[in-house]
Parts: structure tokens; C-alpha cells; sequence
């Protein structure tokens, strides 16, 4: 009977250790190839974000990293990825972040391959909408955050307050932890402590077992772009010319966006607003993009970019300026946000931005509501271009200084007058 026994359950013990084996060794048993990395810097995929072997092999190579939202989605032929693959620019797009991630998504994702960005250069796109009254929304940052990142996160923390932050963030965002030990090593960070010896190896073990899931997992499954950014690309002039850009981005756009008078393209505006755009006039009026816990969140990433030395152009989008005067949302109210995290960017050495806050009312600059279509594409590759050109030519002395006052609730909140006896 014990022999029949373990005939039966014999091979399945001994594969189950066995693989149990194989994940807690320290080793790398598998490595992305070019073709899998090519794929996954264009899927936008939620498992690619939350790991970190494709982004550490991609930034190994001559990948960019363009960390934002949804806006990466729209892949028109001046896409920055069209444009880089149809010009031969030197560098590639590595698309991080879709519709629903935000600064705080963004210092995750980026804790697994701080090392491999160390001196590099990155584009940051920042989202107005980002920045509402309750912040990140938990369900949202669920989709993109992942026990790896926090992890290798835990094996370097220290006392200093941009980690103490990013665990009392974690720790309110993420309230339901799956791993109770992960949760109270978070927990330690967050007020202070240093982690004990145990909780040490126990991260080590713990580092090993997903950084091999992640390896083995990671790209399975992913979104193949690939077909979608040639097809648009073939659609640009065979030589890069700027008048014949111009006319090319004013002729798409023309011929995307003839159902609607707010220069939205058609299908967009067929799907998701041609049956309730009539009840929505005015639904924009008590927007408030100034006062937001996501103020402190953009701290941490400008922190991370600061202690890797990155060279970083930051990228703040306009609305559609037709949609908006029909929403109500507020002029005023959008420049404070912009005085406010332009701010918050300079005060601290941050000086590489590109503001097109004031151009959502050019034809055929957006796409839609929020997210930059023809015209803002090709705006953006006219920063983009000879900000990478020469990419590994980065600044070892970029002087940024970080105020920790950016991470305070008086900052987070501050608008109207108050922000205003600020930034004097």
C-alpha cells in the first residue's frame, strides 16, 4: 500500500521541491531575447510593469524608458515609437504605464531597476487628471503594483523619509496585503525601525522566488504592438522634413475628426461620448486638480529620479480646450496646477520641462478629451528628439535638490492664495 502509495504521490512531492528549489536559488536561468524585449516595450503589459527582468535587459540596451498613462496608448503615425522607428533614431521607446497608473505606480515600477537606470535619460509625461481631491485610486494601483517591487524595495530601504513615505503610502493604498510577514516588514520602514536579521533572509528567499516567477511569466501573454507602430509609421514621409510633418498631422487630423464640432476624433467620439455628451455640459465645473495627495506621490518619483542622477524631460499635456469650455472645467483652476507642479519641479533643479498646458485650442493638437492626438505627437518629437540625441551623454552633476517639504500635507493641499504666498 505504501509503495502504491508513492508511486502515486512520490513524483509530484519531488517535483514540488524541486521546483521550490529552483525558484529560491539565487541564479538567472533564462533571458530575454531582442524580439521578446521589442515586444514588451510596446504592449503596455501590466506584468512587464510590475517585473523587472524584460525592463533591466531593455535598459541594458539602447530602451528609453516614457513613463505616463493613457496617453502612451494613442499610437498615431507621430507616436514617439512611429516616429523612432520610422527616422532610425537611436534610441526605442520602453512604453511604461497605461490607463490608471500615476506617480505612485511609477516609483514602484521603477524599484526593481533603479540600478540599470542610474545616469540615464527618461521622459516623464504628468497627467492634470491625475492630481484629483482623493488621489490614486487603490483599485488602479493594485493593477500595477506587485510583491517583487516591494521586495527589492525592502532589501535597500533605509531611515531616510522618502522611504518612510513611500511604506506609509503603500500601506494605505495597498490595505490588503496577500503576504502578512511582506506587510510587517513594510510596516517596520514606515515608522523607523530597521528589519531584523529574519526578516532579512526571509527577503532574500523571497527576492529569489518572484524574480524567477517574473522570468519565467513575465512575457507570456503580452500585447503585440509591434504590427500596430509599423503600420502607422509607414504612414510618415520616407525623410524627415517638418513642413511636410506639419501638413501630414493637420491632414490626418482633419480627416480623423469630422462627426464632432470639439476636434475629437470620430471613433473615440462614437464610443464613448456620442450618446451622453448632451447631459455632460457643465459636469466639469468643481474639478480641482490643485489639492491632491498625488503631490506627495509625485515627490517620491522626483526623489528616485534625483538619487539616479536621471536627466528627465517632464511633459505636461493641455485638455481639449473646446471640451473643456463645454465641461466647465476651469481656466484658473488649470493654471494653478500648472504654476504648482512647475514649481514643484524647478524649485528642486528640475528644469527640463515641456508645458503645453496652453495649446489644447490648436487644430488638431488632442485626440480626444485629455490625450494628445496629430499635432501634439509631433509637438512633443520636437523635445523629444535632441533631448535623446545623444543619450548616454548624461549630466554626473545634475544638483538637484530635494525639499522634503513637498512630501507635507500644508503642500499637498495648498491652493488659491495660500499656494500663491508659496511660490512668491
Amino acid at each position: 500500500m505504501k509503495k502504491k502509495l508513492f508511486l502515486i504521490f512520490g513524483p509530484l512531492v519531488l517535483a514540488a521541491v524541486l521546483l521550490a528549489v529552483v525558484l529560491v536559488t539565487p541564479f538567472n536561468f533564462t533571458k530575454p531575447d531582442s524580439e521578446e524585449i521589442h515586444e514588451a516595450s510596446l504592449s503596455q503589459s501590466n506584468n512587464i510593469f510590475k517585473g523587472t527582468a524584460v525592463k533591466k535587459a531593455a535598459f541594458e540596451q539602447n530602451y528609453v524608458p516614457f513613463m505616463g498613462s493613457s496617453e502612451l496608448s494613442r499610437m498615431d503615425a507621430f507616436h514617439p515609437a512611429s516616429m523612432a522607428l520610422r527616422y532610425h533614431r537611436d534610441y526605442q521607446p520602453f512604453l511604461l504605464g497605461a490607463a490608471g497608473s500615476q506617480s505612485l505606480t511609477q516609483f514602484w515600477g521603477m524599484q526593481g531597476v533603479n540600478n540599470e537606470l542610474k545616469n540615464k535619460k527618461v521622459v516623464f509625461i504628468i497627467s492634470p487628471q491625475w492630481f484629483v481631491k482623493q488621489g490614486i485610486n487603490p483599485a488602479a494601483f493594485s493593477m500595477y503594483y506587485s510583491n517583487l517591487e516591494a521586495v527589492t524595495w525592502l532589501r535597500q530601504a533605509n531611515n531616510s523619509k522618502m522611504d518612510r513615505y513611500a511604506a506609509q503610502r503603500l500601506l494605505k493604498i495597498q490595505k490588503n496585503h496577500s503576504d502578512s510577514f511582506l506587510k510587517d516588514c513594510i510596516e517596520q520602514i514606515a515608522n523607523g525601525k530597521k528589519l531584523s536579521a529574519t526578516q532579512k533572509t526571509y527577503l532574500d528567499l523571497k527576492y529569489n522566488q518572484l524574480t524567477h516567477e517574473d522570468q519565467f511569466f513575465s512575457t507570456l501573454s503580452l500585447k503585440n504592438r509591434v504590427k500596430k507602430i509599423k503600420k502607422a509609421s509607414k504612414k510618415l514621409p520616407a525623410k524627415e522634413d517638418n513642413a511636410e510633418l506639419e501638413s501630414l498631422a493637420t491632414k490626418l487630423g482633419e480627416k480623423a475628426t469630422t462627426n464632432n464640432d470639439f476636434g475629437i476624433s470620430n471613433k473615440f467620439w462614437n464610443r464613448k461620448l456620442k450618446d451622453k455628451y448632451k447631459r455632460l455640459k457643465g459636469e466639469q465645473s468643481n474639478f480641482d486638480y490643485v489639492s491632491s495627495p498625488e503631490f506627495g506621490d509625485f515627490q517620491l518619483v522626483l526623489n528616485q529620479f534625483a538619487e539616479n542622477n536621471n536627466d528627465v524631460l517632464f511633459i505636461i499635456p493641455p485638455v481639449n480646450e473646446k471640451w473643456s469650455n463645454y465641461t466647465g472645467l476651469s481656466k484658473s483652476m488649470l493654471r494653478q496646477f500648472d504654476k504648482k507642479v512647475t514649481y514643484q519641479l524647478r524649485e528642486q533643479g528640475f528644469n527640463n520641462i515641456l508645458d503645453l498646458s496652453n495649446d489644447g485650442g490648436k487644430p488638431y493638437f488632442m485626440q480626444d478629451t485629455i490625450h494628445l492626438g496629430w499635432h501634439g505627437w509631433l509637438t512633443v518629437d520636437k523635445s523629444v528628439k535632441p533631448f535623446l540625441d545623444g543619450k548616454d551623454k548624461v549630466n554626473k552633476n545634475n544638483n538637484y535638490k530635494i525639499n522634503n517639504y513637498f512630501y507635507s500635507d500644508q503642500w499637498q493641499k495648498a491652493e488659491g492664495q495660500e499656494l500663491n504666498n508659496i511660490i512668491k
